[in-house]
């Protein structure tokens, strides 16, 4: 078949196809996929006081705030049932106490998939009791951290979330009722007495707090349920019984073809289907049948793996597995490269064309079942309708008819490219091969970037901002090696100049990948307390620095800005455990100048100092008016040696 570009006509046709694609599938499908437009939760912190006092606990509560159909689930959830438990983690000052009171009870809820649940709605208060240090000093303000780590839902759908809430208040010598809150802290509380007494947290840096710390043993108390409570961890009997569930399963899973998670792979499948056009019917239809393969084998492992963990404990769902930090860095990898191979910048597989038609044809089957995997793979952030109510029910179920709900998912799923593999008529029907394949598979690679950033801003959710900030350097990384490949690794360049790229190719994706990876998520383990605590670095102010001065304390100040490269390097010096022990033994005051916006009274301290740029690190030390200015490059050795200059710990100063 020859490859004729389209008439005019036609062209202008393909032209709005894209035009319309661009417009509205990935901008609008995108956000509302992923929860970008509405919150269906939100959360705060108040507090009973408007002024604390040292030494005097006090109440506080989360406030979350659902949207309407909207629900979390309480701290229990019975074993098996769909669902995660909610959470909340303080990151508090030294020296202050966090006290988990009794939560109110929940109440019955249809949540998704119509099962029945005990789960918050509406407005809910969860109540603390905040102690304060004896020592905290009157005039001064404390910060209260912290965050909500749960699964909210509606009778469709589910997303985890991190809600992170921030409270000022200022400390006094006597406590200050906060009269607006009055009626909230009369009503909050649980409907009777816990039976146990609460857990008590203590923050000894400002790091997170680990969940398992902040989560009781025993569950809040719930009223008695009826009877028929019993089977509320069953699967429903939905309207139509399993083969109207089954056909919600087929539907949704049809439906996911045009979200923007799957399209992008959707539409490299049909440009599979319009080059494989002239091909013999039957190798097209091992394309239709090697895809459909690939997302049942898929769908199998995904269920497979939720079951399994299912019967040790484990709460997971539709979507786990991009809650590790691992998983997602890898995936937006693969999605990045994927999308510079879309648009271009390299080719794959033009050595094995040289070689023979007989490797590129294997090649292409093995092509399409890769293309069924990767397409169950980038499914899970989308939840298309009809497909909540068939998962929920589905994940409820005994491990037989659970496998058999995600096969019918995994039908719908390759439906549409296994009809159009079985039928040639259909694919007569399609556009002959031209030229606008390129343009279209190009176009296509935007999708797969915006895919990419989105996967990037879920890991920014998992990792802290040096993390980060690597996780950005590696896919440059990356990028390069597939520019390398792209550019050196042809079949007409001679063996030693595609050795070398090759070479050059892995190194790059290794160091990208190495210099991406997340660290891995602290347990909570003896050796996580025996480990030094890391600095908590406190707002820089001039007459903080005045007030710590005054009494005799140690300050040591960060003069830094995100866009200050060098400034961001110095900061790995703080990781090291031995230096920050030295931090604490002598009692140091950490403060951070953040001069990222313009700052005049930062810029007027830089002058102050000699500097007119960062980074600028000083030292105060007690007893001395002028302060020690560090070098603009810092060292761990050169950072001790300037704290060496302290005579004593700041307790034995006082």
């Amino acid at each position: 078949m020859s490859m004729t570009a389209f008439p005019p006509q036609s062209r202008r046709h393909s032209l709005l196809l894209l035009a319309l694609l661009a417009l509205f599938l990935a901008p609008l499908g995108v956000r509302a996929q992923f929860g970008l437009e509405n919150k269906p939760v939100t959360g705060d912190l108040v507090s009973e006081l408007s002024t604390v006092g040292a030494g005097k606990p006090f109440k506080v509560a989360v406030k979350l705030e659902h949207s309407p159909t909207w629900h979390v689930y309480g701290k229990t959830i019975p074993d098996g049932a769909p669902g995660l438990p909610t959470r909340v983690t303080w990151k508090l000052p030294e020296g202050w106490k966090a006290e988990e009171l009794p939560w109110p009870a929940t109440h019955r809820i249809q949540s998704t998939g119509g099962v029945m649940m005990d789960a918050y709605e509406g407005t809910v208060y969860l109540p603390y009791q905040i102690t304060p240090p004896a020592s905290a000093a009157a005039g001064s303000e404390v910060k209260l951290e912290g965050q909500v780590d749960a699964l909210v839902c509606d009778p469709q759908t589910c997303m985890p979330v991190k809600l992170p809430f921030t409270l000022t208040l200022p400390l006094g010598s006597e406590p200050g009722v906060n009269a607006a809150n009055t009626t909230i802290f009369a009503s909050a509380g649980p409907e009777k007495a816990a039976p146990n007494p609460p857990p008590v947290v203590e923050a000894k840096q400002p790091e997170a707090t680990p969940a398992a710390k902040t989560a009781p043993p025993e569950p809040a108390p719930v009223p008695p349920a009826p009877p028929e409570a019993g089977k509320a961890t069953a699967p429903p009997q939905a309207e139509g019984g399993l083969a109207g569930k089954l056909l919600l399963a087929f539907a949704g899973g049809l439906i996911l073809n045009v979200m923007p998670c799957v399209f992008p792979v959707l539409g490299i499948k049909i440009l599979g289907v319009v080059n494989q056009s002239g091909e013999d019917h039957r190798r097209v239809v091992l394309h239709g049948l090697a895809y459909t393969l690939g997302v049942l084998i898929c769908f199998w492992i995904l269920a497979g793996t939720i079951q399994i963990l299912r019967s040790g404990g484990t709460h997971v769902g539709w979507g786990a597995q991009l809650q590790s930090p691992v998983f997602v860095l890898l995936l937006t990898l693969f999605l990045f490269a994927f999308g510079l191979n879309m648009a271009g910048l390299f080719e794959v597989g033009t050595s094995a064309t040289a070689v023979g038609s007989g490797l590129t044809q294997k090649a292409g089957l093995g092509g399409s079942f890769f293309s069924g995997l990767l397409a169950t793979i980038v499914a899970t952030p989308c939840a298309a309708p009809f497909l909540a109510p068939a998962l929920a029910y589905g994940l409820v179920l005994p491990p037989l008819p659970s496998l058999l709900f995600f096969t019918v998912i995994g039908l719908g799923l390759s439906f549409p490219y296994l009809l159009l593999s079985a039928f040639p008529k259909l694919v007569a029907l399609l556009p002959r091969p031209g030229a606008w394949m390129e343009s279209f598979k190009q176009a296509m690679s935007f999708l797969m970037f915006a895919t990419a950033a989105f996967l990037l801003w879920t890991l920014a959710g998992m990792v802290d901002e040096y993390g980060l900030l690597k996780a950005m350097f590696g896919l440059v990384l990356v990028g390069v090696a597939c520019w390398i490949y792209g550019r050196w690794q042809l079949p007409y360049k001679s063996s030693r100049t595609r050795l070398t790229a090759s070479i050059l190719t892995l190194a790059f994706t290794i160091f990208g990948t190495a210099l991406a990876w997340p660290e891995p998520i602290k347990k909570n383990s003896k050796a996580e307390e025996n480990a030094v605590p890391a600095l908590s670095w406190k707002e820089w102010s001039p007459e903080l620095v005045a007030q710590l001065r005054d009494e005799k304390k140690p300050v040591y100040i960060d003069f830094t800005a995100r866009w200050c490269v060098t400034c961001q390097t110095n900061k790995l010096v703080y990781r090291d455990d031995a230096l920050r022990s030295e931090f604490h033994r002598l009692g140091v005051v950490t403060l951070k100048a953040d001069w990222t916006n313009q700052d005049e009274v930062i810029f007027k301290a830089l002058q102050e100092l000699g500097k007119a740029a960062v980074p600028v690190n000083v030292l105060y030390v007690p007893g001395k008016k002028e302060p020690v200015v560090l070098s603009e490059l810092l060292t761990v050795a050169h950072v001790k040696e300037t704290l060496a200059k302290i005579e004593q710990p700041v307790a034995v100063a006082k």
